[in-house]
């Protein structure tokens, strides 16, 4: 067998493709920053009109009162969410559990047919990562001028620039913290508490929290969120077709790409519509070129397609290159809207949306359960009445005073020690101590199974079933 060593031939590229944006480093390295250059065009108008709807809404929520309570709030420490009129307990969590397969099959309905626009118009990463960067903007200039200031010595305007800048990242980020901790915290008792110095611990450890998060992704992390971290990304594929509407780049038509004049005939030079100006990759948040095709990475966010339909309008031709299409129509291909899993989709969600309004429809505007006095299961009282203990757990899940009659069934000639009328305060879980009294000889059996009853004055009623005991 020869000795002779196999002569190893080094084929690695020595200079990256010119069809491609990538340039030298790596893209998905956290540490090369992108910067992200000003698209204006009606889907930038769109996302950010969406977003500022979005943010305002967020933000106005908390405020708004409903009775002498604030209208939401989920109020983790009495166990009770109240939503304007409605007040839900645990035992109301089927809600919330339709309303995340709602959410999600919502989500999946979107996908399948208009892609990530989820991703690139109201998720709050993407919000909030372009409020930060039109704050950079107004800061620090434009892309460029941010790449060239970075790369350069940093200067005393430099310094004042980005710390205003920070300040009001810091800002956005305080308010989003609060306004977010305010869903579960009566947010203008944190508000005052906190700067009073005032607050529990846990209140400002989750503000600071959810602000430490809110300036780090969206000032920092930014497109790292979208690319390494976000599990929606990476899922996305199984509910994406051929079908799918999505940012595509028509290559028939574009390519091959290059630099002309604007009286230049593209077809006597050889080349497509494409200018190979670059700005669709400039304007991209998470810094693809759309011209390799289909990538994980984008969020369907039409920053490009913007920035493509305002070159194209220059140059005289027709606006597309980069439009919301599908593969199919790509290829020349026929595009089916309504297919068996948009169908399924769509089917399941408003299956889910009118099972979660039966769910709410069904919920009892009071509750009532019965616990029996453990320690002694009877007792023959003063009377010769055989008397079993309970304790009653009234709630009243409506936002007015309510007062409830209870009642007992089951048994005859019942002696009620306690009361029988109550008052109970909005919210309130009212605890009533009482007994039943009954002569042995009206039982019939050592266990009867009896109701307690409740009834308000609006023609509500419920029971609850449990047990009396004559003896073991």
């Amino acid at each position: 067998m020869s000795q002779d060593k196999i002569e190893v031939k080094d084929v690695t590229p020595k200079t990256f493709n010119p069809k491609t944006h990538k340039t030298k480093g790596d893209r998905f390295n956290p540490s090369n920053r992108i910067y992200v250059r000003e698209s204006k065009g009606q889907f930038q108008r769109l996302r950010r009109y969406g977003g500022w709807f979005l943010l305002l809404l967020f933000a106005l929520v908390p405020w708004i009162t409903y009775g002498e309570r604030q209208a939401v709030l989920m109020d983790i420490g009495n166990q009770q969410f109240n939503f304007f009129g409605t007040t839900l307990y645990p035992q109301d969590l089927t809600l919330l559990a339709l309303l995340f397969v709602i959410s999600a099959f919502g989500l999946f309905f979107i996908t399948t047919f208009l892609g990530r626009v989820w991703c690139g118009y109201l998720c709050p990463q993407t919000v909030w990562t372009f409020m930060y960067i039109w704050f950079e903007e107004k800061f620090e200039g434009s892309a460029n001028k941010r790449r060239k200031q970075d790369a350069g010595k940093l200067t005393g305007d430099l310094i004042m620039r980005k710390t205003a800048k920070h300040f009001a990242w810091i800002t956005i980020a305080l308010a989003t913290g609060f306004t977010f901790v305010g869903y579960f915290v009566p947010i203008r008792d944190l508000v005052i508490n906190f700067f009073t110095w005032d607050e529990a611990f846990w209140p400002v450890f989750w503000v600071l929290f959810f602000a430490g998060c809110t300036y780090g992704n969206a000032g920092w992390m930014r497109s790292i969120m979208c690319i390494h971290m976000c599990p929606y990304a990476r899922f996305q594929s199984a509910m994406f077709d051929k079908d799918t509407f999505i940012v595509g780049y028509d290559v028939k038509r574009g390519e091959s790409r290059g630099a002309r004049s604007r009286k230049a005939d593209p077809k006597e030079l050889g080349l497509g519509d494409c200018v190979d100006c670059n700005l669709c990759v400039q304007v991209c948040p998470t810094g693809i070129d759309i011209r390799d095709g289909l990538q994980y990475e984008c969020i369907n966010c039409g920053a490009c397609i913007d920035a493509c339909d305002h070159t194209m309008d220059r140059m005289g031709y027709d606006k597309g290159l980069i439009s919301y299409t599908t593969e199919h129509r790509l290829s020349g291909k026929h595009t089916k809207i309504m297919r068996p899993k948009l169908l399924g989709y769509g089917a399941i969600f408003v299956l889910m949306i009118g099972l979660f309004f039966a769910q709410i429809a069904a919920v009892d505007p009071a509750g009532l359960s019965v616990l029996r006095d453990r320690n002694q299961l009877f007792r023959v009282n003063e009377l010769g009445e055989v008397e079993n203990t309970y304790t009653l757990k009234i709630i009243n899940k409506t936002q007015q005073k309510q007062e409830y009659k209870l009642d007992v069934k089951g048994l005859t000639d019942v002696s009620w020690y306690g009361k029988q009328t109550v008052n109970v305060l909005p919210g309130e879980v009212f605890s009533l101590p009482m007994s039943l009294g009954v002569q042995p000889e009206s039982l019939s059996s050592p266990v009867a199974t009896i109701e307690f009853t409740l009834s308000d004055n609006h023609d509500f009623t419920m029971s609850v079933e449990s047990r009396f005991i004559k003896k073991l």
